[in-house]
Formats: structure tokens, sequence, C-alpha cells
């Protein structure tokens, strides 16, 4: 199995590529159960730049987006037990960014 399998899931689920182009995420990380990036300075509500999303034990994911300055690491936002299906969802109500051109512009 590969390392960053999980990491690789869960950017596919987000959106993939289109994801990456619409929010700007950059500096992108995987791990065994996790995927973590940035996002470009104010471009998220809330003044959020740093996303981790993680897999937990029972299929589902802790979403946590945090504000990171020179020296201080801010939490602003984190759900457990989010699903698959609920990703974009979640990241666009906290973010205010849209996850796909299919999402941008609907009122």
């Amino acid at each position: 199995m590969s390392p960053t399998l999980v990491a690789d899931t869960i950017l596919a689920q987000l959106g993939g590529r289109r994801f990456i182009l619409m929010t700007g995420a950059c500096h992108l990380m995987g791990g065994a159960d996790f995927l973590s990036f940035k996002i470009p300075r104010r471009f998220a509500t809330a003044g959020i730049n740093h996303v981790k999303i993680t897999l937990a034990a029972d299929d589902t994911y802790t979403m946590r987006c945090y504000k990171l300055g020179r020296a201080k690491l801010e939490l602003k936002y984190e759900a457990s037990g989010v699903y698959a299906t609920d990703l974009q969802r979640i990241f666009t109500s906290v973010t205010g960014l849209d996850t796909s051109l299919g999402t941008a512009g609907k009122l």
C-alpha cells in the first residue's frame, strides 16, 4: 500500500486538481492518515490559511482549519465524524472558497 494513499484519496474527494485550482491550495503534504495544505493569505474567511484533514478509525474524517501566523497557530474550526461526501461542502462553508466550478456562483 502506498504511504500517500489516504492523502491521495482525500484530495480526490475534495475535487483533485480542480480543488487546487479553485482554492489556490499549495504546499500539500500527506501522511499515512492525513492531508494538509495551505491556502493563500486572505483568500479564506476568518484568516484561515492552513487545513489538515485526518482519517479516523471509523472511516470518517476530522477537519481542522487554522490561522497560521509568524509565531502562532490558532485553531479556527474543527469538525470530527465528517463523511467523505461532506468534505467539499464543509470546506466551502468554513472557508468561503468554492471547491469546483460546479459550485461557484450558486445562490
